[in-house]
């Protein structure tokens, strides 16, 4: 019996070994993407005048509380030529009434509301559809109802794209968290965007690695017709993931950039829609490969949370061998890193107190339970809700994050 204790100490403290491992190259891929990356506002200018119209699409289904914000930003924006392409999916609020007073107030608003949502695709990228029917620009901008933008952000972005003989252009966005469960769980996912997912992948030609945020990106209309729109990501639950892979597949240079002092977005808005964003990132991974998925998930618990347990079991019942030692001092260390790695996230990507990093434990917990919900969930009539809607994913494969 003391021998297969032994085995098990050992065993465990090699997992630990293997997560400070882990821990040591996400910090090191964290501050090389903070140092590298570059941003939408710093470069030099080296293209012609250019000044194509430029549509935003923006869809808006139940953004009441948030649309008039976002739209008083892009009205007011110091680009010449531009219009404002707002779509009403369907909204179960005021979204439509606000569109309508604001279109009235500014000519360069086109309201638009968005037929009844075809079998088989999701509601937003629906939306988009009917928005790009309607936009005249040769350059299409796609933002979210919860963002807003500095006043100059479709210069720099024009700019941007001219200066570096770009096809599309996203950029990073300050992330906005309004409740004290997303406060602490944003910076435990985030850590892991710094790896394969990084900006400095994205803008790597030699790279697969493509996606696009939601809240800011721009390009070419003929590149987003070539790689078949959103009609060909209809029924993806990540559509700018999966939209962006496609433009980097298709062989379109493209580039990502920062830009937290310039947009801001929400990433969720309470309980409920930060638990259902968290089924969001398990469901497509699940559906291309299950057992997949099934290791991903038990390596988030090991690198988020057991190292904390273990620290809390080996102090609490102490006991005086060698081994059980060594598997604290390795349990402590690794949970010194993922403190490290959430301070650091929390300062420099997110802008959270330092309170909100400390609560890392109770941070990865959340993670790790909304990822087996996830999970549990994914082949259900009602895996995914968003903005009011249920939908059933079992029969449709998802590509917007590779695994």
């Amino acid at each position: 019996m003391e021998l297969i204790f032994e085995i098990l100490i050992y065993s465990l403290t090699a997992i630990l070994i293997g997560i400070i491992g882990a821990w040591v190259f996400l910090i090191k891929s964290m501050s090389d993407s903070f140092r590298l990356t570059p941003y939408l506002d710093r470069f030099e200018e080296k293209s012609e005048i250019k000044n194509p119209i430029v549509s935003i699409i923006l869809p808006a289904r139940n953004e009441e509380e948030f649309i008039g914000k976002c739209l008083d930003t892009l009205v007011n924006q110091d680009y010449r030529d531009y219009e404002i392409i707002v779509i009403d999916d369907s909204s179960e609020d005021d979204t439509r009434k606000i569109i309508l007073e604001y279109a009235k107030k500014c000519k360069k608003i086109v309201p638009v509301f968005a037929r009844s949502k075809p079998d088989g695709w999701m509601g937003k990228n629906w939306a988009c559809m009917e928005g790009y029917r309607k936009a005249k620009g040769d350059l299409l901008l796609f933002t979210d109802a919860d963002t807003t933008h500095s006043k100059n952000v479709i210069s720099l972005a024009v700019k941007h794209l001219n200066s570096f003989n770009l096809d599309a252009l996203s950029a990073i966005p300050k992330m906005l968290t309004f409740d004290f469960w997303t406060k602490i769980t944003l910076p435990m996912i985030s850590t892991f965007l710094h790896t394969r997912f990084s900006a400095l992948n994205v803008n790597d030609p030699n790279k697969k690695t493509g996606y696009f945020f939601g809240s800011f990106f721009i390009l070419q209309k003929k590149v987003y017709e070539e790689v078949g729109m959103h009609e060909g990501v209809k029924h993806e639950i990540i559509e700018d993931g999966a939209l962006g892979k496609k433009v980097k597949e298709s062989g379109y240079k493209m580039k990502m950039v920062r830009a937290e002092h310039i947009i801001e977005a929400v990433w969720a808005r309470d309980k409920s829609t930060l638990w259902n964003a968290l089924k969001r990132l398990m469901v497509p991974l699940y559906l291309q490969s299950g057992k997949i998925a099934i290791g991903i998930f038990f390596a988030v618990v090991f690198l988020l949370f057991v190292p904390f347990l273990i620290l809390a079991v080996t102090t609490i019942f102490p006991i005086e061998t060698p081994s059980m030692k060594i598997l604290c001092i390795s349990a402590a260390i690794a949970s010194l890193l993922i403190y490290t790695g959430a301070i650091i996230e929390a300062k420099f990507g997110l802008g959270l107190r330092l309170p909100h990093a400390l609560c890392a434990p109770l941070g990865g917990l959340v993670v790790v339970s909304g990822f087996l919900s996830g999970l549990l969930q994914a082949k259900s009539s009602s895996s995914v809700s968003w903005r009011g809607r249920s939908y059933s994913m079992k029969d449709h494969n998802q590509s917007s994050i590779s695994v």
